[in-house]
């Protein structure tokens, strides 16, 4: 259904998520690509950081503006192996990313479908295309593995 690339980069982005896993964060992992590489990644660091900001997505994005030396992303793509959040959302928006891809919808605080469609609302000076489903059950099995081992602690 998508081209190989788009595997790869969300391949990365779940290796991103295990690696939060690993440190007991919620496995939400990100890359951000430019030219068909990447150029910045992020894995959710709440707790390690004590930052409710520093959620993959967030994480990532500063890494690709300080690897381009320019905010504008607008030549990049996102894969998140989560629905982004409001603010992660927000972010991506004021970014302006091209495109978005993430692999499971987040029926809690999900943004970009779930609860609230605000990337597709058409009321901002920047619209891009969303993609959603690419290693789907990858995704969520880790999220319910993590969440299984934390009910069990």
């Amino acid at each position: 259904m998508f081209a190989k690339n788009v595997y790869n980069f969300m391949y990365s982005a779940l290796q991103e998520a295990e690696q939060a896993f690993s440190l007991k964060e919620v496995p939400v992992g990100a890359v951000i690509t430019h030219n068909d590489k990447i150029i910045g990644k992020g894995f959710n660091q709440v707790e390690k950081l004590k930052d409710p900001t520093a959620h993959a997505e967030m994480i990532a994005i500063t890494s690709a503006a300080n690897h381009l030396g320019n905010w504008r992303l607008d030549e990049c793509d996102i894969y998140v192996t989560l629905e982004p959040c409001i603010m992660c959302a927000g972010a991506i928006l004021n970014s302006r990313l091209k495109n978005l891809y993430f692999s499971a919808f987040d029926p809690k605080f999900g943004a970009c479908g779930s609860v609230y469609n605000l990337i597709e609302e058409k009321k901002y000076n920047h619209t891009l295309n969303i993609y959603s489903g690419i290693y789907e059950s990858e995704s969520k099995d880790l999220l319910e593995k993590f969440f299984k081992k934390i009910r069990k602690s």
